[in-house]
């Protein structure tokens, strides 16, 4: 809106001296032509704005006309900065807080622009997930913000905690989960807060890399872990009642393709390997046909035997072993059919399909 433009290009101007219609137009990401009508409009409502001609003009305020917001504290300050996150996120938020910004104080400019940069709110998701930052947020924020190295608690996947001293750069959050970005002596690491166990100050001062920038250096990691997410794609064919529960689990990892002459429809689910997927996979029971690639299909054949080992042989089956007797109705697991270690075609045909229940397996 204008009036926002308005308010954002005197706060503008009370940062400089003097300022040009090219430099106004760049900070406010407008056309030269609107940053000068904005500037005569200024003007022209009592502002005391005025314009210099010549080499080494442009416009000023007159006699140093201020507007100031008050009665923030720092902390405050870098709360609602930290909260906000990066100045690049969206439009709106962009000119709320180049106005704030433009309107502290000068002592409490510099910790709010710090707490801008300090954290980076990733809106997209690798899989539904449930919130899980721990309890050092709050420290680590304050890390970020203050520029401090800290002795990090620290248990990666199936390792035992550790402690490491890292130099806090950036907070983001992704999928429900928060994770720190910090440098090591093994270079840029990412570190999921729900697995931190410490967290203790050193005092020491952060060494931030010249050319660090939070929303970059995030999306390189990002983009590697989602390559090792989507290295495998099982292809397989599924029943209509299974489609929502599919679209539930896999998102945007799962593809949709044509619906076949005999209503079911072709699926590829991608995964970081097959033998992940078809455990996914494996809760749906008959209801979704795996075809490839071989080693999905082995996998469900292996979790089939084990499953009837653990719960037993399937109802109605003649003589108790997992090669008796089919399934007689959909309330039966299809134990001999997703166990049989024969040829492609032999586990899931469509008569088994249509008589096997959905089990509960996966990873």
């Amino acid at each position: 809106m204008r009036a926002d433009r308005l308010v954002a290009t005197l706060l503008f101007l009370q940062t400089r001296t003097r300022v040009t219609v090219a430099e106004v137009a760049a900070e406010l990401e407008v056309s030269p032509r609107t940053a000068r009508r904005d500037l005569e409009a200024l003007s022209t409502a009592g502002i005391p704005v005025y314009s210099q001609r010549g080499r080494g003009g442009g416009w000023s305020l007159v006699g140093g006309a201020r507007t100031d917001l008050t009665g923030l504290t720092a902390d405050e300050i870098r709360a609602l900065f930290l909260l906000a996150g990066p100045p690049s996120t969206t439009p709106e938020l962009r000119t709320a807080l180049r106005k704030l910004v433009r309107a502290l104080p000068a002592p409490l400019r510099s910790g709010a622009e710090a707490a801008s940069r300090a954290g980076l709110a990733d809106g997209t998701h690798w899989s539904r997930a449930d919130t899980a930052t721990g309890p050092h947020l709050d420290a680590l924020r304050r890390a970020v913000v203050d520029g401090i190295q800290v002795r990090l608690g620290y248990a990666g996947p199936g390792k035992p905690v550790g402690v490491r001293t890292v130099h806090p750069l950036g907070l983001v959050a992704k999928a429900g989960h928060d994770y720190l970005v910090a440098g090591t002596e093994r270079g840029l690491r990412t570190f999921r807060l729900s697995r931190v166990s410490s967290v203790e100050p050193t005092g020491e001062p952060v060494v931030r890399p010249d050319d660090f920038d939070l929303p970059t250096v995030w999306r390189s990691f990002a983009a590697r872990l989602e390559e090792r997410l989507y290295a495998a794609t099982v292809r397989a064919r599924a029943e209509p009642d299974a489609m929502a529960i599919l679209e539930r689990l896999f998102d945007g990892r799962l593809h949709v393709g044509a619906v076949l002459p005999d209503g079911w429809t072709e699926i590829r689910v991608d995964g970081p390997t097959p033998e992940v997927v078809a455990a996914q996979l494996a809760g749906l029971g008959a209801r979704v046909e795996v075809l490839d690639p071989p080693e999905a299909r082995q996998r469900l054949a292996r979790l089939a035997v084990e499953l009837a080992g653990v719960y037993g042989p399937p109802p109605g089956s003649r003589d108790g072993s997992t090669g008796g007797a089919r399934a007689q109705s959909r309330d039966e697991a299809p134990v001999q059919a997703a166990g049989a270690e024969g040829p492609a075609g032999s586990w899931g045909s469509p008569s088994v399909r249509r008589r096997a229940t959905t089990g509960e397996a996966g990873t």
